[in-house]
Order: C-alpha cells, then sequence, then structure tokens
C-alpha cells in the first residue's frame, strides 16, 4: 500500500510541474495586436490565428497569422518561447523570446524576432485573469537582408 502511495505521489509531481497552457493568450480575444515598424513609427498590425502549446516542450507554442504594414499583407508562422515565470501575489509576468517567419512573397517579407513580456493580473476569488499586457519588442528583417526596422507591438 505504501509503495503505491509513493508512486502515485511521484506520478502527480510530474504532472503539475508542467506549464500551464496558455495558447490561448496568444489569440488576443480574436483583436489584433497594434505597433510600430521603422523609424518613422509607421503602423503594424499583427494577428495571431493559430496558437498550439509544443507537447514535448510545454515552455514553446507554434503560431501563425498575418501581418499588415500599409498595404502589404503577409502571412506568418512561428514560435513564442517562454525563457522566465515571475510569481507576484497578484501580478505576474512572463518573459520570452519569438521568432516568426512571414511567406517569401517580395522584397517587403521576412522575420519578426525578437522579446516579448506578458503581464497579467490574477484573481484569486474568480482564479481568472482580470487584465493582461503582452508587448512584442524586436525587429523585422527583409529575407535579403537589406531592410532593417525596429518594431514594438501591443495587445489592445
Amino acid at each position: 500500500m505504501k509503495n503505491i502511495l509513493f508512486l502515485f505521489l511521484f506520478l502527480s509531481s510530474f504532472a503539475f510541474s508542467q506549464m500551464p497552457n496558455i495558447e490561448k493568450v496568444w489569440l488576443n480575444n480574436s483583436n489584433p495586436y497594434i505597433g510600430t515598424i521603422g523609424n518613422q513609427k509607421q503602423e503594424l498590425k499583427m494577428k495571431i490565428n493559430i496558437s498550439e502549446q509544443d507537447r514535448k516542450n510545454d515552455q514553446e507554442y507554434f503560431v501563425a497569422g498575418y501581418t499588415l504594414v500599409d498595404r502589404t499583407y503577409s502571412k506568418f508562422e512561428g514560435k513564442i518561447i517562454i525563457t522566465k515565470y515571475k510569481n507576484g501575489r497578484k501580478r505576474n509576468v512572463v518573459f520570452g523570446e519569438y521568432d516568426f517567419a512571414e511567406e517569401p512573397t517580395g522584397k517587403h517579407s521576412g522575420t519578426l524576432k525578437g522579446k516579448f513580456i506578458y503581464t497579467f493580473n490574477w484573481n484569486r476569488k474568480t482564479e481568472q485573469i482580470d487584465s493582461q499586457f503582452i508587448e512584442f519588442i524586436g525587429a523585422w528583417t527583409s529575407y535579403d537582408g537589406t531592410l532593417n526596422y525596429r518594431t514594438n507591438i501591443k495587445n489592445q
């Protein structure tokens, strides 16, 4: 009986040590992220339509969606990787990196890479998120390497 109890406790510790699945967070309630690109701070919209947690590595998420700058629409795929989690009494912060690759459709397609910060307030009574803020800070680089612009994209 003791062996069965020990085995159960041992296995349950692995089950609860996984990162919670927050794949729906990246979908941003079906709203686009809005930000800027370049020195002229041109408007950049990014919408994530697909978000799936990696089954082998629960710190990674596969995402897909599209970007829109001026009239240039590009589909992209990529990864969001969580590198650090800071738990607070009410405010929690998740840090990580992202790497998105747009479809290679011309001079104005490339990759978006950088870091992100995801901040949210946890309501212990309702056990739900009260408010959240996501910011992607990085750069867009064209595939031919001739263009490189800073980006800053936030949820609304």
